[in-house]
């Protein structure tokens, strides 16, 4: 029987969840990429502030850069984790990079696009389909986004 992949999914989205934290002042969503062999590829968070680019989601940048780090474009056995439940550009990318597997945290239920507004990664007219593992540290993820938009939401 293969080892039980949840300690490793667990560690992989605490590295996640320490870049989530580095994100001020934007939404902070962290996300890392491991090869195939386990060990981490990219990190990134959130930049869409800090850059002024709408694309620099904290999975657009991660796959980026593990792309380079690997000097390919198609991340073939790698895994995507992600604090929050990706939306539908970067579930794209990430279906698009050919990653074997995405792990995330929190369900985004106003924007998810892999189960909860819409199912990309698992869309069998793609030509690729992850792994998809979800609520891996479900509630830690959550709370750094419930804290974030708890004080910019007028009641």
């Amino acid at each position: 029987m293969p080892d039980d992949p949840l300690p490793r999914y667990r560690a992989w989205m605490r590295q996640a969840l320490t870049e989530a934290h580095r994100a001020d002042p934007d939404v902070p969503i962290g996300a890392v990429v491991t090869g195939p062999d386990g060990t981490v590829l990219a990190r990134a968070h959130n930049e869409r502030e800090h850059t002024g680019d709408p694309t620099a989601h904290a999975e657009i940048l991660a796959l980026r850069r593990a792309a380079t780090a690997l000097g390919r474009w198609r991340l073939t056995g790698c895994t995507l984790t992600v604090t929050l439940e990706p939306c539908t550009m970067c579930a794209g990318a990430a279906v698009l990079a050919r990653v074997d597997r995405i792990v995330y945290g929190a369900t985004d239920p106003k924007a998810g696009a892999i189960g909860s507004l819409w199912d990309v990664a698992r869309d069998r007219r793609l030509n690729h389909n992850p792994e998809v593992v979800t609520g891996i540290l479900a509630e830690e993820c959550a709370a750094p986004l419930i804290r974030f938009f708890s004080t910019r939401r007028v009641r």
